[in-house]
Order: structure tokens, then C-alpha cells, then sequence
């Protein structure tokens, strides 16, 4: 995977996906193979997964070089990334999500943006002119537009979208981050860039190629609740400091 002397971790936070995981994986792990130029490792991290998840990715563990696995009793995203970036020695560290809606090939666009023009933090992002969204109901896209205006009005920020699956940091970066992110779940996305903001991390919007997953795991509902919570917390509470 890549011959060049960056090192580049890609994790996948996976819960119960034994329907997806081994076909994804191995997908991942040809891309990288064949158009990928920098050293890479997969990271599955499994937060909770009562189904064969596990079972599943040691057994990708055991049979491929540079497929790794954790494991973690407690469910959520945030938590799983957290686990999956703190101690990794990887110079880029890199996510995304297992259904890979995000079309692979913006990854080199994603580590480059790192790697070459020297950015902390690299987001995939489907609201940008240059992007193109597959499928995607006009209910999602009114509520994703209506979170990123929100985010605006309330911190003034230039984040284009806060929720995509696909973001790259500097392992730098991540181990400054990482400590000062409170939430666990679905809100870590963006608690980390509007964190990096405030801090002065410089962050790459890429524009990308994005296909919806009618399987998706995401509860609107109970999501939207608790990312208008995390925004009021970190507008209005007790502000971390690095």
C-alpha cells in the first residue's frame, strides 16, 4: 500500500455491519493498493457490535498485512475515532465511513491536502459547488444545509459541512484535539471543527463525489436533538482551553 515515507492510518468506526463490512474492506483495500502513494494501515473499530462485526474483522486481521482491528463495549462514533487516533503513530489519520458513500477517489485529495499544502484538517464536503450528491433525499438535504446555516449564525463559522464521513487531521493536530472533544457519538464531527477553529487549525474543504446509503444508521430525530445540545454547550458553556 504506497511506497512513500507518510504514513497514513484510515479508520472505520463500524456497529454491527457484518452485511457490508468484509466486501467494503476489501474494496478499501485494493484502492489502496493500486492508486494509493502513500504507506497505509486500516483500522476497524468496532464500538459495540453485538452482530458478527468482530468476528468478521479479525478474520480480514488474520488474512491481509495492514488490516488492523479494536474493539470497544461502548457504542459511539466519537468514542471509537478517539480510541482509534490517540497513540496511533500514523502521520495523517484519516476516517470514513464503511458504507463508503464518499467515492475513494477523493482520498489522495483528502491526505494531500495535509501531506502538500500543509493543512491541519481535511473535510469532505458534499454542499460545495464542485460536489455531486447521488440520491439524497430533498428532507436531508434541507435539514444538512439548515445545520451548517445554524452553525454560522451561532459561531460565525466557515464550515461548509459538519457531518460528512470523510475528514483527514495531522496526527499533530488530532493528539491536541482529541482531549478537548467532550462528545462520544455523532456530534464529535462537529465539535472537532469547530474546535480546530478556535484554536487556529487551518482546515481544506474537498469537494466530493457522494452516494446515499438507504441503510443508514442515523436516528434524525435523536441526532438533531443532540447536536443542537452540543452547540449550545460549546457556545454558551465552560470553554476548553489547549
Amino acid at each position: 500500500m504506497g511506497s512513500s515515507p507518510v504514513s497514513v492510518s484510515v479508520v472505520l468506526p463500524v456497529l454491527n455491519e457484518e452485511k457490508i463490512l468484509r466486501a467494503s474492506v476489501e474494496i478499501l483495500r485494493q484502492f489502496l493498493i493500486d492508486h494509493f502513494l502513500y504507506d497505509s494501515m486500516i483500522v476497524i473499530a468496532d464500538n459495540g457490535s453485538t452482530d458478527q462485526t468482530l468476528n468478521i474483522a479479525q478474520q480480514l486481521m488474520s488474512e491481509y498485512e495492514n488490516i488492523t482491528t479494536l474493539y470497544l463495549s461502548q457504542r459511539g462514533r466519537g468514542r471509537a475515532l478517539k480510541q482509534a487516533w490517540i497513540g496511533n503513530e500514523a502521520d495523517v489519520l484519516v476516517y470514513m465511513d464503511i458504507d463508503l458513500s464518499t467515492s475513494l477517489e477523493s482520498l489522495t485529495s483528502l491526505v494531500d491536502a495535509i501531506v502538500q499544502d500543509g493543512f491541519d484538517l481535511a473535510v469532505g464536503s458534499r454542499l460545495l459547488p464542485n460536489s455531486k450528491v447521488v440520491g439524497r433525499s430533498v428532507k436531508r438535504e434541507v435539514l444538512s444545509r439548515g445545520y451548517v446555516f445554524f452553525i454560522k449564525c451561532l459561531f460565525g463559522s466557515g464550515i461548509t459541512d459538519a457531518q460528512c464521513g470523510f475528514k483527514a487531521i495531522s496526527n499533530e493536530a488530532a493528539h491536541k484535539l482529541m482531549p478537548l472533544i467532550e462528545d462520544n457519538a455523532w456530534f464529535f464531527d462537529t465539535e472537532l471543527l469547530l474546535l480546530a477553529e478556535r484554536f487556529g487549525f487551518t482546515r481544506k474543504d474537498i469537494p466530493i463525489v457522494w452516494t446515499d446509503d438507504p441503510d443508514t444508521r442515523v436516528r434524525i430525530v435523536q441526532t438533531v436533538t443532540e447536536d443542537l445540545k452540543g452547540l449550545v454547550r460549546l457556545r454558551f458553556g465552560n470553554q476548553p482551553q489547549l
